[in-house]
C-alpha cells in the first residue's frame, strides 16, 4: 500500500509515522514497526555525473546513425581543456589524440567522411532530420556488409539518401541529388538499386500526388490549384494513366491543367524546369489527360467565358 494512503499503524494503531525517502521505508515511530519498504520514489532525479555544472539532465544525448560511433564514444581533447595544460602534459594528450584516430577501424574511418558528406548533401536539400537518420542507418548498413568496396563513397551516400527520402515519403528527384553530389544520375539510380536490392530494402513506387505541394510552393500557385491537380492525379490513377510513366512529369502535367482551368497560367518551360523534365514530357502526359479525362471541353468552356 503506497504511504500516502496509510492512515495508522497497523501493529499499535499510531499515526504517528515517519516516511524516510532515502531508504524508501514507513516507520511507525511509537512501536518502530516497519510498515513499508522497498517503496518507489516517483519524483525527478536530478543528478550530472560528467561535469558539477547546473545544468539539471537526466542522460545524455540519444543514439543516432548520423555519428560514427552513434554518438556514444568520446574523443580525447575534443573540448578546449587540453590547451590549458602544460608542455608536456599537453604533448601527451596530443599524442594520445593521434593514436586514437590510428586504432580507429577502417569502418569508424569510412563513416566519419562518409556521415559529413551525408551532412552537407541533406542541408543542401533542406531534409527533414527523419531522413537523415534513415539514410545514415542504410549506409552503416552497407558499409557493415561491404556493399561501399569498389565504389566512390559519394555515390553510395547519394543512393542512401534517395532510398531514405522514397521510405519516409519526403520525394526528391534523381537530377536534385545529382546537382548536390556532384554525382552523375545514372551512377546514383544503379547504386541505389544496388543498395535496396542487397539490403532487402522494400520501397514501394513513389506517388505523384507526393511532388505536387514542392512544385505548386516554387511556382507559387494558389492551393485551389493544387487541390484540382490533385483531383485530376486521383481521376488519372483510376483511369490508369499513371502507370508505366514517371511520376514527376505526370505531376507537372496535372499542375499545368489545373493552373489553365483555375486561370494561373504558367508556361510549360516554367513548370518543366521546376519538376526537372522536359517540355516534351509535359506536352505528351498532358495531351494524355486532355484526351482520356475530357478536359478539352472544360478548357474550351474556360475560354469562351474569358471572351
Amino acid at each position: 500500500m503506497p504511504a500516502q494512503f496509510i492512515r495508522k499503524c497497523p501493529e499499535c494503531g499510531g499515526i504517528n509515522l515517519s516516511i524516510n525517502k532515502d531508504r524508501g521505508e514507513v516507520i511507525c515511530k511509537d512501536c518502530g514497526l516497519v510498515i513499508e519498504e522497498k517503496m518507489v520514489d516517483f519524483t525527478q532525479e536530478w543528478r550530472e555525473f560528467e561535469d558539477k555544472s547546473s545544468s539539471r539532465r537526466r542522460a545524455g544525448q540519444p543514439m543516432t546513425y548520423t555519428k560514427y560511433d552513434r554518438g556514444l564514444g568520446t574523443s580525447i581533447g575534443q573540448t578546449g581543456d587540453i590547451y590549458q595544460l602544460g608542455g608536456k602534459s599537453r604533448d601527451k594528450f596530443f599524442r594520445l589524440r593521434k593514436w586514437q584516430y590510428r586504432v580507429s577501424t577502417a569502418i569508424e574511418r569510412n563513416l566519419k567522411l562518409a556521415l559529413a558528406e551525408l551532412k552537407r548533401v541533406s542541408s543542401f536539400l533542406k531534409l527533414p532530420k527523419s531522413v537523415e537518420e534513415e539514410a545514415a542507418r542504410i549506409y552503416t548498413m552497407a558499409v557493415q556488409r561491404g556493399l561501399v568496396r569498389g565504389r566512390s563513397m559519394e555515390s553510395v551516400v547519394a543512393g542512401a539518401l534517395y532510398a531514405a527520402c522514397r521510405l519516409q515519403g519526403v520525394p526528391r528527384t534523381l537530377d536534385e541529388l545529382s546537382e548536390a553530389s556532384g554525382i552523375e544520375k545514372k551512377e546514383i539510380g544503379r547504386t541505389y538499386r544496388f543498395i535496396t536490392r542487397e539490403l532487402q530494402i522494400r520501397i514501394l513506387p513513389s506517388d505523384s500526388v507526393d511532388y505536387l505541394p514542392r512544385f505548386v510552393s516554387a511556382l507559387r500557385l494558389s492551393a485551389d490549384t493544387q487541390s484540382k491537380s490533385v483531383e485530376i492525379l486521383q481521376k488519372a490513377q483510376k483511369a490508369e494513366l499513371t502507370s508505366g510513366r514517371g511520376p514527376t512529369g505526370i505531376a507537372a502535367a496535372a499542375l499545368y491543367v489545373a493552373a489553365l482551368l483555375n486561370n494561373e497560367k504558367r508556361t510549360q518551360r516554367e513548370v518543366a524546369d521546376v519538376a526537372g523534365v522536359t517540355e516534351v514530357t509535359i506536352r505528351n502526359r498532358y495531351k494524355e489527360l486532355l484526351k482520356e479525362l475530357k478536359l478539352k471541353d472544360k478548357l474550351k468552356e474556360k475560354k469562351i467565358k474569358e471572351e
